[in-house]
């Protein structure tokens, strides 16, 4: 799990949101609708997303503000119906994710 802190604009108060991290996932970060609307994060559009069973589906897409590694940048937030938020390869490309399974530790570089 990472920590991230999330902002519905680049001047509002920021909401800490849990995420898994998760290598299968392309995009960057995806949320509970629930979250999302706790978060009152804007919409953009929707997406069009190939499922891990093939099927295309047309997904909802919001914005959020994240701080990540000292640099303040737009993230893409699809919507779903799932429990956790999620991290994606979206958000780990040009960093080094690296899981020590001795200690039970995950960091991002």
């Amino acid at each position: 799990l990472v920590t991230l802190a999330i902002r519905a604009a680049q001047d509002a108060e920021s909401t800490d949101v849990q995420a898994w991290i998760d290598t299968a996932f392309n995009g960057e970060l995806m949320m509970p609708k629930r979250m999302i609307e706790a978060a009152q994060l804007e919409q953009t559009a929707g997406i069009e997303a190939r499922l891990a069973d093939g099927n295309a589906v047309m997904l909802e897409s919001f914005t959020c503000f994240l701080n990540w590694f000292g640099e303040d940048r737009p993230v893409e937030v699809i919507a779903s119906d799932g429990e956790f938020p999620l991290l994606g390869i979206g958000l780990l490309i040009g960093h080094r994710l690296v899981v020590e399974y001795a200690q039970l530790t995950v960091t991002i570089e």
